[in-house]
């Protein structure tokens, strides 16, 4: 799937799809998923419009999640943030080696991995060197 438009963010706590897909699983019980950003993107209107978050596990994008709606919420802190709700369905994407950045980048849907075909996303993850050098030659 590529909506015109997406996010990707590197997956912090988490090293791979099925570590991410439990957390959320147990934090969430398995309804729509919320991650919690200090920025508001600036292009609502086209992530909204089938759009998705892309995670980067150890320098590796693996996975994504239908953003479905985005929601205003407040800290104790009094400061305004964006949580991002997503899809509680993780999919699992054709491996594609990305470096390190922070906060989360847009990711035109020209430029997003495939969905791994039915069937694959249940494979083991391989270890994150092997993953990104098969990516970095356009073998995962």
């Amino acid at each position: 799937m590529s909506a015109s438009l997406n996010l990707m963010k590197l997956c912090v706590g988490c090293d791979d799809p099925a570590e991410l897909a439990a957390w959320q699983k147990h934090r969430y019980g398995g309804g729509p998923a919320r991650h919690v950003t200090r920025m508001w993107p600036k292009r609502e209107a086209e992530l909204l419009n089938g759009g998705s978050i892309y995670w980067v596990f150890k320098g590796v994008m693996q996975a994504r999640q239908r953003i479905l709606e985005l929601q205003e919420i407040q800290g104790d802190d009094g400061i305004r943030r964006c949580a991002l709700v997503l899809d509680p369905v993780l999919v699992r994407v054709a491996s594609v080696p990305r470096r390190p950045f922070q906060g989360w980048r847009y990711l035109p849907g020209s430029d997003a991995p495939p969905d791994l075909p039915a069937g694959r996303e249940d494979e083991p993850n391989l270890p994150p060197d092997i993953a990104r050098a098969l990516a970095e030659m356009g073998l995962r």
